[in-house]
This record gives C-alpha cells, structure tokens and sequence, in this order.
C-alpha cells in the first residue's frame, strides 16, 4: 500500500490514540497465566497484539474480543496447555520473547515459536542464554541466535543476572520465568527501561521489588486477575506530537495518554530542542501515569541524545531524526545500536529514506547526526516495513516543499491502525 502526505497543512484540534501496546500485549500474556479472568479496556487490536492474542489461544487460554475490551480466562502459572502446532508470532518480538519466559518453566510442555521474515531476524540468544542458566531446555537457529525457538519447559532455579543490552522485552521474559523458579532471582539492567510488566505483576499480587535498577523476584504460587484501563500510547502519540512541533501555527490536545516515566524519553528530548508542550491532568490509573498532552510549533533546535534517555525513547528515535532536519544546528543520537535489530535496522533506513527528502543525515555505528534546518523536497520513500519508520516519514512529509509517498505503508496497522486518516483528520 502507498501513502501520499502532502505538506503544507496546520495540525490542529483535539484526539486520542490507540491503546498502549506494551500494556496490551502485557495483558494478555500475563493475563493468560493468572487464576481467573482478567479485564483490558481500551486494548489495542493492531497487528503486533492480535499475535499475542493468537499465540496464548493456542496455548488453550479463551480470549474474548467484546468491542474496546479483551477479556482473558487465564490458566494459572501453569496451567497452559502443549501447543498442537507452531505459534507464529508474526512480527511481534514482545510476543516471542514473554512467550519464551513463560514457556520455558513448563515442565514437560514442548513449544516452537517463529514469526516472519523480520521477526526471524532479530537476536534471541540475548534471552535464551540466561534462561538456559535458570535449566531451561531452549534453542534457537543460529546458535541461539535466531528465531524459530524450540522449547520444552523444565523445573527451573533462581538466577542472578545483570543484563548486557537494557531491554525491557529481556527484562520482561526472565521475570516471567522467575515466577515459575524454584528459588528467587534478581534481575539487573544498565540503563533503566519500561517497567509496565512489573507493575502488572505487582497489581496481579506477584512477589517481587524493585531496588534501584534490580528487581527482584520470589517463586509465585498463584497470579490474581485485574481489571485494566490501558491509557493512549505514547509511542503512538508521538508522532502526532512531532506534528505539532514541526508545521507553523499548529496547537494539539491529546487526552488519556500514558506518561510512565519510563516511556516519555521524547519529551526531556522535546525539552532540550525547545519545543512547545505541557502535561496536563496527570493521575494514576491502574498502576499507570495518564496525562493530558499540549503541544504547539516553535522553532527548534539540536541536541545529542545519549546514555540513560536512550531506552526512554528508543521507540521514538528515527522521530527524533526528522525533528532535527528542521533544528536548527545539529541533532545527534549516540548509544543506539540497539536500533540496528528493530523491526528494520532503524538507523540505516531512515538516514537512507530521509536523504531522499534531502536530508543532511549521517549514519554512525551506534546512531545519526542531523543538520539542520534543512528544506525537505518531496518524493518517495520506503518504511522497509517497519511501521514506527512509515510514521516518521509522514511527519517528515508535513514539512517538505511537495507530496512525499511512503511505499509498504499498511505495515502501520502493526501498532497504529487509523494513524493516516487521523493525521489527515486534524489538518486544516
């Protein structure tokens, strides 16, 4: 599919956005394994979560869809059944990495995930080593490297463990597999990363805590149900923010959005580039920050991006590179090589798809370089089939002197079903 953005239009008016993804997939993964049924309001139905939900009905676990809500009748901690065919887990790399943390302490239960030709590419062996620590019978192509996985739960032990690359997907998977562990585990990481699945955990009643940037956690005997109320995501809502920030006399309000601390790198970023943006109405919902979201055009300027904000915002970098085309001075994002095993490697492609607007971009090994302002021209770019790279490239598309045509464009529905016609909605 192909999406022609044509510039030159104000961003206005008022919206919300789609579900929170981390929060859904969340939901229903670890919903599956709790002693009852367990509400998610407001889920997202993209393509990234109905995976997920896929991928536990496999496991035997009821899943009803009724209209905004999710409903999930879990098992408990080991009630999942054996699998009777392959899970696929599409494109979804939260889908196969909780999976495998769940899977792996059931003992006797075999599992095969694999995904598609991008999943297949992103590494594994950054949680099937630890894992195989715990006593976990996993393997991987490659050398555990690569997807597919083959699984046979086993009884698994504690373990204490410093992960190399912060991920919260990594995190996530080892916590879940602490849960099923006959002793307890401590899980630490570099650089401190979305903690959605610990405060679900810690709502479903699980045993475990966190100090400083350990967390530590306690065999579970049972998981309780919950209601949830899943705020807008804020991945999704930055792209819209980005709007607002970029096109002159442009003023947008998004409602409901989550702003855990651990997810709004963006706006410490927005902040150093002199955006205009205030958080309004902020409350807890469900072990969850929510806020109204302001945000205006004026003018901006560069920054460098590195360290400990990198896995606040790692979702929303290849954002950040078309906000510095039109900063003035240079934008520059260090310490990202983990943009390079996304669902594209991130910083190759949108340096390549950006330099085709005329972009004064260079790729570096962990991250880019931007100059700026730059005067965008129009023409026709590729997402790579990486939907957050198709999103960017239509905010870059506000700003550019004619149309600009994104190729594989549908691969946007993977976390944000109706984002062109809600962008188009709000231009005038």
């Amino acid at each position: 599919m192909k999406v022609t953005v044509e510039p030159g239009r104000r961003v206005r008016g008022e919206a919300t956005v789609p579900g929170d993804k981390s929060i859904t997939h969340r939901a229903v993964l670890i919903g599956a394994i709790c002693d009852g049924v367990s509400r998610a309001c407001g889920y997202l139905p993209a393509q990234d979560c109905l995976a997920s939900i896929r991928a536990v009905r496999q496991l035997g676990v009821t899943v009803e869809e009724r209209g905004a809500e999710v409903v999930v009748h879990g098992l408990g901690l080991h009630g999942v059944a054996e699998p009777e065919d392959v899970i696929d887990c599409g494109g979804s790399g939260t889908t196969i990495r909780l999976l495998c943390g769940i899977l792996a302490g059931q003992v006797g239960k075999a599992a095969f995930l694999t995904g598609n030709e991008a999943l297949r590419r992103r590494p594994m062996r950054r949680i099937l080593e630890p894992l195989q620590e715990m006593g976990a019978a996993v393997i991987g192509r490659n050398s555990d490297q690569l997807p597919p996985v083959a699984i046979r739960g086993a009884a698994l032990r504690g373990l204490r463990y410093t992960l190399p690359v912060a991920s919260a997907q990594v995190k996530s998977a080892l916590l879940l597999a602490g849960l099923l562990a006959s002793e307890p585990s401590e899980i630490s990481e570099p650089a401190r990363t979305r903690d959605h699945t610990e405060r679900m955990l810690a709502a479903m009643g699980a045993p475990l805590r966190t100090e400083n940037r350990t967390v530590l956690v306690q065999p579970a005997a049972r998981l309780e149900p919950i209601d949830l109320h899943i705020p807008g995501d804020f991945s999704s809502a930055a792209f819209l923010l980005a709007a607002a920030w970029l096109v002159p006399g442009s003023e947008l309000l998004l409602r409901n959005i989550g702003v855990n601390p651990t997810r709004t790198g963006l706006l410490e970023i927005a902040r150093r580039m002199g955006a205009g943006f205030r958080v309004e109405e902020e409350r807890l919902v469900c072990q969850e920050e929510v806020a109204s979201l302001v945000a205006w055009s004026q003018p901006l300027r560069g920054t460098l991006v590195n360290g400990e904000l990198v896995p606040l915002s790692i979702d929303e970098l290849p954002l950040v590179a078309v906000l510095g085309t039109q900063a003035e001075g240079e934008t520059v994002v260090r310490d990202a090589a983990e943009l390079r095993v996304k669902e594209s490697d991130r910083i190759a492609a949108i340096a390549t798809e950006l330099r085709k607007l005329g972009a004064a971009i260079d790729e570096l090994p962990d991250g880019f370089a931007v100059r700026g302002p730059t005067a965008l021209r129009g023409g026709t770019v590729n997402s790579h089939h990486d939907h957050r790279l198709a999103m960017a490239l239509a905010v870059a598309g506000l700003v550019a002197q004619g149309p600009v045509t994104i190729e594989a464009a549908e691969c946007v529905a993977d976390s944000f079903p109706g984002f062109f016609a809600l962008l188009e909605g709000l231009r005038c």
